[in-house]
């Protein structure tokens, strides 16, 4: 299932009642088939240099599948202007497609879309998902850069940026978000080991079935990107092992363990002055 499937329905809540939710159309009444030739790249295209690997390899599909997703596109003049898509126009021209599925909005339908995603991306009731949704959003719609929106937003490009990465989760992890089963600080540590499904699910599963704070999920990772093993960054980190149960037993208190990366540390509670010199007692 990719972001834009799972969390689809999700972006609906980022339009205004009394938005005018037609020129959000991409159904076949509002697709239309352009001559290639008709249509201009964009003049302020933010990446000028297209791989001419990936689009050897996009025109190679496209030749086989044909362009599964239109560009938009504004008038200009007689011809169209691309506001989003312009790599599937150039791989569709280099594939020798004539004609190309478009969507034509004018600048007014495109800055009441802009304006609306703009505005509710900073209501507070979102979640992070549909946050993440809004900003996928502004740069299929827009071909804003992250740089662009974080300035438009008033943020960071950094703060933008995680936001984004969100829709890379996994699919389970992206659901216990959308739930509020973890936090997005949880969720920014299963990103982290991007790369090895297997110890991102044994991260999530901790999480869920133990209820690691943030720091343990951060202290697996950390593990996990040292080489340990799914199941030796779960000795690393965690707080309670058979032996700290031994020793709370004996000492009639809580005992954790924290791992570091040379040795750790033990925890032993105590609740004021008078409790440390018992426990000091019980320990000599």
């Amino acid at each position: 299932m990719s972001a834009k499937q799972s969390l689809g329905r999700g972006f609906d809540t980022l339009i205004p009642t009394d938005f005018d939710t037609s020129i959000l159309q991409e159904d076949t009444s509002r697709v239309q088939k352009l001559l290639i030739t008709d249509i201009l790249p964009r003049g302020e295209q933010p990446r000028r240099d297209f791989d001419k690997n990936e689009l050897a390899g996009l025109a190679a599909s496209i030749k086989r599948h044909g362009v599964l997703q239109p560009i938009i596109v504004v008038r200009h003049g007689k011809l169209y202007r691309i506001v989003a898509g312009e790599r599937r126009w150039r791989a569709a021209r280099d594939a020798g497609l004539k004609s190309i599925p478009a969507i034509v909005r004018s600048l007014q339908e495109l800055e009441q879309i802009e304006l609306a995603i703009i505005e509710n991306i900073q209501r507070v009731d979102l979640s992070p998902l549909e946050q993440a949704m809004a900003v996928y959003k502004l740069q299929q719609q827009f071909s804003l850069t992250l740089e662009a929106i974080a300035e438009k937003l008033g943020k960071a490009p950094s703060t933008i940026s995680n936001m984004a990465r969100l829709l890379q989760l996994p699919d389970d992890a992206r659901e216990a978000l959308q739930e509020g089963k973890i936090s997005e600080g949880h969720a920014r540590a299963i990103l982290a080991l991007k790369g090895s499904p297997t110890k991102q699910q044994g991260l999530l599963s901790c999480v869920l079935n133990n209820g690691w704070t943030v720091r343990q999920a951060e202290q697996f990772v950390v593990a996990a990107k040292k080489g340990a093993t799914t199941q030796q960054a779960l000795i690393r980190t965690a707080s309670e092992t058979t032996l700290t149960k031994r020793l709370s037993q004996k000492l009639g208190r809580q005992v954790r363990v924290k791992h570091t990366a040379k040795g750790g540390q033990l925890m032993i509670h105590f609740n004021n002055e008078k409790d440390l010199e018992k426990l000091a007692r019980q320990i000599g």
